[in-house]
């Protein structure tokens, strides 16, 4: 069962007895369409997920479209969408939560326009967490309006005593890519 998440809220991903291994975040979007005298069109709209991973609030590591892979290949971007073409993910992230090295405490997920174009021209954005183990989605955080910024700190997953935690976060911000968004992540480790 999904667990429709609002702006700020924490939830476990763990169900008793049945730990997490293999999880996916995937990011969707669809661009507005743009409305003119002889009718609508379609645009493209290239955002890109990315995955920045935290040790004791120190980054260890990044995966984004220009490295597909964590170091250690406990994370693995599936690759990029350059135009939001399609339904459903539109791109995702893979996490391996058995294999993620033990000093990494969390994982935040971004996304953000690498060609400039503001949330105002995306719609029906949202993030989501799927067990691959069985594709049960376990929860969504659906973006709501659009806004004059250009990226976004999506959601956090984060290691617990009790299990993995996802925090949805929808904070926005600015920037082409994680690297220009790393001040406003760091703050979310």
């Amino acid at each position: 069962m999904t667990v429709s998440m609002v702006k700020g809220q924490r939830i476990s991903l763990e169900k008793p007895g049945d730990a997490l291994q293999l999880v996916r975040m995937g990011l969707g979007w669809d661009a507005v369409k743009k409305r003119g005298f002889f009718g609508s069109r379609e645009q493209e709209i290239d955002l890109d997920a990315s995955c920045v991973l935290f040790a004791d609030g120190q980054i260890a590591d990044v995966v984004f479209f220009g490295k597909l892979t964590s170091d250690d290949g406990s994370v693995r971007h599936t690759g990029d969408n350059l135009t939001g073409a399609g339904d459903g993910d539109d791109e995702s992230v893979i996490v391996d939560l058995s294999r993620l090295p033990v000093h990494v405490t969390s994982l935040v997920f971004t996304v953000s326009s690498f060609n400039g174009q503001t949330f105002n021209e995306v719609e029906n954005a949202f993030c989501r967490v799927v067990n691959e183990r069985d594709n049960a989605e376990l929860a969504r955080y659906t973006l709501t309006g659009g806004g004059a910024h250009t990226a976004m700190v999506m959601a956090k997953l984060y290691r617990n005593p009790a299990g993995w935690k996802m925090n949805a976060i929808g904070e926005p911000c600015h920037g082409r890519t994680f690297q220009d968004m790393l001040p406003v992540i760091a703050q979310h480790a």
